[in-house]
């Protein structure tokens, strides 16, 4: 029977031959770029120390104590999943809670990849791919490569980031695993084989300084619940909309209309109590403060938080509702209306 092999195997054979760039948003590149203290200001900035304050300065708007919390659970456990409605940030907690982890903003310790339907043991793990020479090519995929690069270096943590988690399936992505991941596996004792070993390699474990964290949209309807399997092997953390003083004080210090602000919070909070009263719906559904959480007016060229505020309602929050109350468009109609209302 020949080996199997799919796209996504080909795909991340080919990103991961390419140089790689730091795994962060655009923004914080640009930032690192643009220094203009030249190639040392640039290094410092990769190499600067990272801790859970850090993730409030960013724009973390959870309290201190579950920032720790998380931190505290992914050490122990080594494994968690940051699930919430659309725009909560869990991608966004997600890497800086690995930069907290090796320390380190930019790390390069850190792994990004993203599951989907068609993702597969040999994507994820190891399989088959076609070298160079036409030949196809025993090779290990994103799991098993900072599997290792974690055993070279004890000393310091490595982590894999797994947007949708949610969106794979965990039996056939993960396989043996499965059974690897949990914290108390992480030895030689309870080492197993893999399904593709190579010749002369033994039973294979996981290394303790590598963590799992990742993200799930409790909101989309398309994905399949998790794998209680995969549940017991991860801690669960829920995000929610926080139109709150925190985000407020954030948003008001770049550079926007305190009126506007307060205006959305009342008024997202209201409508999200809304939506988690449908009983089509419920708080899965509600609408996250990252849609109204912008960069600064001189980064992102605003003049006029009104403006602002109205192409985003109009652009990414009406489209979202009229997803929601397809069979009620007058609902959604009427919900835009209370949103875009200019007056106080």
């Amino acid at each position: 029977m020949p080996p199997e092999l799919s796209l996504s195997a080909w795909h991340f054979q080919s990103i991961s031959d390419a140089p790689q760039a730091p795994a962060d948003d655009i923004t914080a590149a640009a930032d690192v770029e643009s220094a203009d203290d030249g190639p040392e200001a640039t290094a410092r900035e990769v190499a600067s120390e990272y801790a859970v304050a850090d993730i409030i300065a960013d724009g973390s708007f959870l309290d201190i104590q579950l920032l720790e919390s998380m931190i505290e659970a992914v050490k122990s456990k080594k494994n968690i999943v940051l699930q919430g409605p659309p725009g909560t940030g869990k991608t966004w907690l997600a890497r800086r809670l690995g930069w907290v982890l090796c320390n380190e903003r930019q790390s390069d310790r850190i792994t990004l990849l993203q599951f989907h339907p068609s993702m597969s043991y040999e994507d994820f793990v190891r399989g088959f791919r076609p070298g160079s020479d036409g030949r196809l090519t025993l090779i290990d995929g994103p799991l098993l490569t900072a599997a290792r690069n974690a055993r070279q270096d004890p000393e310091r943590d490595y982590v894999v980031v797994i947007e949708e988690i949610n969106r794979g399936n965990p039996a056939q992505i993960f396989g043996e695993m499965l059974t690897l991941l949990e914290h108390d596996k992480r030895d030689p004792e309870n080492a197993l084989n893999l399904a593709y070993p190579r010749d002369g390699e033994g039973p294979f474990h996981l290394p303790s300084n590598l963590h799992l964290i990742g993200t799930m949209n409790v909101a989309d309807r398309s994905l399949a619940l998790v794998d209680m399997a995969l549940r017991r092997r991860f801690a669960f953390f829920d995000l929610e909309p926080e139109y709150n003083d925190a985000w407020r004080e954030f948003v008001i210090e770049r550079g926007y209309d305190e009126s506007v602000v307060d205006r959305i919070a009342v008024r997202m909070t209201k409508l999200n109590e809304v939506i988690a009263a449908d009983p089509n719906l419920g708080k899965d559904y509600c609408i996250g403060h990252s849609y109204f959480t912008p960069g600064s007016v001189a980064a992102s060229g605003e003049n006029f938080s009104e403006r602002w505020s109205l192409r985003v309602i109009q652009s990414e929050i009406a489209p979202l509702l009229a997803e929601y109350w397809f069979d009620k468009p007058q609902l959604a109609k009427d919900q835009l209306e209370i949103l875009r209302n200019t007056s106080s």
